[in-house]
C-alpha cells in the first residue's frame, strides 16, 4: 500500500502505516483521540497554578547544602535547552549533563556551549568510549531490529540517573513532555527504553568488544534509582504552557540558538536513522507522530503538517554528506549499507528482553494502587 492509498486521520496526520491505528465514524484516529483525552491531565494544562512553585520548592529543599540542586539533561535540542533556561530562571542551581556519543552535529555543540556560557551553568559532558559504542551500534544494525537508537536513549537515561546519584541529588529534570511528545508511538515503531537486557543479548550475539564503560540502565536499575536513591525524573515542560515555536524564538533571540529542521536532528546519526533508515528500510516516518502531537496540542495547523510531510525528511545534499560521514565513522562502506538495508527485519523479542517483566510489574503496581484506593 503506497502512502497515497493509505487512509489518513481527518484530525491529525497519522495513517495506516501504523499497524494499530483505528478510525471512528468521523475518520478520527485512536492515536489523537487518546492523546487529546490525556493532554489536559498534564502540568499547567490541568489548571493547578501551584504545581510548579511546589516543584521548585521541593528541588531547592532537597538540594540545600549541596553543590547543585538538580541535574538537567541537555541534548542541544529545543526541549532540553528551553528547560535549562526555565530552571535557571526559577532560581535553581542545575548541573547540565550531556552525553557525547560521537555523533553531535557542529550546530548542537555550538548551541550547547552558547547556552551554558550565557546562563553560567556548569556542564558535565560524558564522552562515550568510541570503540565500545561503535561495536554496540554495529551489533544493533546486524540484529535487524528497528530501534537502533535504543542504545543511546538507554545510555542517556543511565547517565543522568548516575550523575544525580553521584552528587546525591533527588531530581533529574528533562525536556521530555506531553505537549510535543505525548502522542503514543505506534506498536513496532520503537522499543522499551529500559531494556538493557535486550542490548546485552544483541551485543553478545553480534559484538566483539566487551562492554566495560558504556552507560546502561535496566528495569531493576530504574527501580533502584527511583525508590532506593529516591531520584525523581521531572518533565518540567509539563508544568508550563509549553509552545515549541515560542520556546525556539526565545532561544534564538536570547542565546543565538540555531534550530534543527526536525525533532532530534541535533545528532548526525539520529537524523540519518530517522530521515533515511526508518523510512527506507522499515517504512516508518516518525514525523507523523511528532507533527500529530503538535496539531492536537494546538501548536500547528493540520494543513501545515501535511505540507511538511510532502517534503522529504532529508535535504538530498545533506543526506549525501551524512551518509559518507556515518559510513566512515562506523568503518563500513556502501556495499555494507546496501546489504543492511535489504536484510531481514527482526523483532526485539527475538532476543532476550526485559519488557514482559516490566509490564508484569506495572500490572501488579496498578492493582496494588487500586486496592489501596479502595480501602482508603
Amino acid at each position: 500500500m503506497t502512502s497515497q492509498q493509505m487512509r489518513i486521520c481527518t484530525r491529525c496526520v497519522m495513517d495506516e502505516s501504523a499497524s494499530n491505528i483505528a478510525f471512528d465514524k468521523d475518520g478520527v484516529c485512536n492515536f489523537c483521540t487518546n492523546f487529546s483525552v490525556k493532554l489536559p491531565e498534564f502540568g499547567a494544562l490541568n489548571g493547578d497554578p501551584s504545581a510548579l512553585p511546589r516543584l521548585v520548592a521541593s528541588i531547592k529543599k532537597t538540594g540545600r547544602g549541596k553543590q547543585y540542586d538538580c541535574v538537567v539533561g541537555l541534548s542541544g535540542g529545543v526541549d532540553s535547552s528551553y528547560v535549562l533556561h526555565l530552571v535557571v530562571g526559577a532560581g535553581l542551581r542545575p548541573l547540565a549533563v550531556h552525553l557525547d556519543n560521537g555523533w553531535n552535529s557542529e550546530l548542537a555543540v555550538a548551541n550547547i556551549h552558547s547556552l551554558v556560557n550565557a546562563l553560567n551553568v556548569d556542564l558535565y559532558t560524558h564522552v562515550i568510549d568510541w570503540d565500545e559504542n561503535r561495536d554496540l551500534q554495529l551489533s544493533m544494525f546486524k540484529s535487524g531490529v528497528i530501534d537502533i537508537e535504543l542504545l543511546m536513549d538507554n545510555a542517556m537515561l543511565a547517565l543522568n540517573y548516575k550523575i544525580a546519584r553521584h552528587y546525591r541529588l533527588r531530581h533529574v529534570v528533562a525536556g521530555t513532555n506531553c505537549a510535543t511528545e505525548g502522542l503514543r508511538m505506534p506498536i513496532g515503531w520503537n522499543h522499551f527504553k529500559l531494556d538493557a537486557m535486550n542490548i546485552r543479548a544483541i551485543h553478545k550475539q553480534f559484538g566483539h568488544i566487551p562492554i566495560k564503560t558504556h552507560p546502561l540502565i535496566s528495569t531493576f536499575d530504574h527501580l533502584r534509582f527511583k525508590y532506593l536513591n529516591k531520584i525523581e525524573w521531572v518533565s518540567w515542560l509539563d508544568y508550563v504552557d509549553y509552545n515549541k515555536e515560542t520556546a525556539t524564538n526565545l532561544l534564538k533571540s536570547r542565546y543565538g540558538y540555531k534550530p534543527y529542521p526536525y525533532k532530534h536532528y541535533e545528532s548526525v546519526f539520529t537524523r540519518f536513522y530517522q530521515g533515511f533508515i526508518l523510512p527506507q528500510k522499515f517504512r516508518v516516518d516518525k514525523r507523523k507522530v511528532h507533527l500529530s502531537t503538535l496539531i492536537i496540542s494546538g501548536q500547528m495547523m493540520r494543513e501545515d503538517a501535511l505540507a511538511n510531510l510532502r517534503q522529504p525528511p532529508y535535504d538530498p545534499l545533506q543526506l549525501q554528506r551524512d551518509q559518507l560521514f556515518v559510513l566512515k565513522k562506523l568503518g563500513v562502506n556502501e556495499v555494507w549499507l546496501s546489504e543492511y538495508m535489504n536484510s531481514p527485519i527482526r523483532e526485539h523479542s527475538a532476543y532476550a528482553t526485559e519488557q514482559p517483566r516490566w509490564e508484569r510489574w506495572l500490572a501488579i503496581w496498578a492493582r496494588l494502587k487500586a486496592m489501596r484506593a479502595h480501602f482508603v
